[in-house]
């Protein structure tokens, strides 16, 4: 499960991501420009989406624990180069 709140309206945008996987839960504090998700998103999909599909993609990658606590969503192409390219294919899922 991934619950995801918008905590801060400017620019960037920010979110805390709560995850949970079995019995474990982790908390995030995620900020992502409002650029960076229309570039995304090609405007097509709320921030808050966006931010559920980033998590599914790198819960598909790494376990909950080793994602990082606090992080821009632009960080994750330096760890995962293929984000951006399926990014859309995650998106289109229901």
């Amino acid at each position: 499960m991934i619950k995801v709140e918008r905590t801060g309206e400017g620019d960037p945008l920010e979110f805390e991501v709560i995850v949970r996987v079995g019995n474990g839960e982790t908390r995030h504090h995620v900020t992502m420009a409002r650029e960076t998700c229309e570039r995304l998103t090609k405007g097509t999909h709320t921030p808050e989406r966006c931010i559920e599909t980033a998590f599914q993609f790198l819960l598909d990658r790494e376990p909950q624990e080793s994602i990082l606590r606090r992080f821009d969503i632009t960080v994750i192409s330096r760890y995962f180069s293929e984000f951006e390219r399926e990014l859309p294919r995650y998106l289109s899922r229901s």
